[in-house]
C-alpha cells in the first residue's frame, strides 16, 4: 500500500516531463561523459556493471534500482521522466535531486546512459572500469 501511494504521488509530480526528449545526440562522447558523472554521483546507490551492490545501497529503504542489472536496467522510464528524477529527486526514497549540482547537459548525459544501459559500446563499457 505504501509503495502504491508513493508511486501515485510521484506520477502526479512528474506530470508532462515524460514528454521531454533528450536534446543530445546518442553518441559515445556523451555516453562516456555520462559514465563519468554517473560514477561520481550515482554509482554508490545504483551500482555499476559487474560489481556487487555497495553497503550504502544495501542499507537503503526502499532499495534503489540497480540500473545495470537486467531486472532494473534502464528502468523502462521515458527519458523525460528519468531526467525529471535526476533533476528533482524522489521524496522519501533517498534519491536526491541534482538540479543544483549538475548542469542540464550532465543530467541529460546520465539520462542517456541509463536509457541505453542494455547496449553500451565497448568504449562506454571500458569507461566503467577506469
Amino acid at each position: 500500500m505504501e509503495k502504491t501511494i508513493a508511486k501515485l504521488a510521484l506520477r502526479a509530480s512528474i506530470g508532462n516531463a515524460v514528454d521531454q526528449k533528450n536534446p543530445l545526440p546518442f553518441d559515445d562522447p556523451d555516453m562516456f561523459l555520462g559514465v563519468n558523472t554517473y560514477k561520481e554521483h550515482c554509482a554508490v546507490c545504483h551500482g555499476v556493471p559487474g560489481e556487487p551492490r555497495t553497503a550504502i545501497s544495501n542499507g537503503m529503504f526502499p532499495s534503489p534500482p540497480q540500473l545495470f542489472e537486467a531486472a532494473d536496467m534502464g528502468t523502462g522510464d521515458p527519458e523525460g521522466e528519468t531526467f525529471w528524477k535526476v533533476t528533482n529527486g524522489i521524496r522519501l526514497s533517498g534519491m536526491p535531486g541534482f538540479g543544483g549540482a549538475l548542469s542540464d547537459i550532465q543530467r541529460w548525459q546520465v539520462t542517456m546512459l541509463v536509457a541505453h544501459a542494455d547496449k553500451p559500446s565497448s568504449t562506454v563499457q571500458a569507461a566503467f572500469r577506469h
